[in-house]
């Protein structure tokens, strides 16, 4: 897989690397007949790159005077990592608590107060993981207006961000990766 890939191309790579069935309990504690395992696409080399340039595009796009970019660990880190190549923006690490050695940061990498960030995300259903973000670089000092995730499930997140002050922008809703799985399992049957 060279070269960038249409939308639909990457939502079918998606759906055909990370796309589960069966009976799963999500961060949010809502149950789902289907789950999008990140870890299923953020280490595929090609696939990764191509995530990274469409959030890279996506962060250019909602926040183009962003002066870095956030990803919260452990999740969205290679995300970030990814977009930060391909954007040339620095990124920062936020983590879930500040750790209880070294520096016990709970933002990791250099930043400075009052800076524009723009937070990237895997997958977003409730959005509670990312508003607990958006709170920890909102104390650090930092400004944060929008995210951008690989897919929002669709299920509240975008309006509990909005709530906060935040856009949530997606690559792909899930009810589009729905159709794609719709559509391989009747080629496939």
């Amino acid at each position: 897989m060279s070269g960038a890939l249409a939308p639909d191309a990457l939502g079918e790579l998606l759906v055909e690397h990370a796309f589960l069935e069966g009976d799963f309990v999500l961060r949010s504690g809502r149950r789902s007949n289907y789950y999008l395992d990140k870890y299923r696409f953020e280490t595929q080399p090609e696939l990764l790159r191509q995530l990274g340039e469409r959030l890279a595009s996506a962060t250019r796009e909602v926040e183009p005077d962003a002066a870095r970019l956030a990803g919260p660990a452990l999740g969205a880190v290679v995300l970030a990592a990814s977009a930060s190549m391909a954007s040339g923006l620095p990124f920062i690490i936020v983590r879930g608590e500040a750790k209880e050695y070294g520096t016990a940061n709970r933002i990791e990498g250099l930043f400075h107060q009052g800076e524009l960030v723009c937070l990237v995300e895997d997958v977003v259903t409730s959005g509670g993981a990312v508003a607990e973000a958006v709170s920890a670089l909102r104390d650090a000092g930092l400004a944060v207006r929008h995210a951008v995730c690989v897919v929002d499930r669709e299920e509240g997140g975008a309006d509990a961000l909005a709530r906060i002050g935040v856009r949530l922008h997606s690559l792909f809703r899930a009810g589009e990766l729905l159709t794609h799985r719709k559509s391989a399992a009747k080629s496939h049957g």
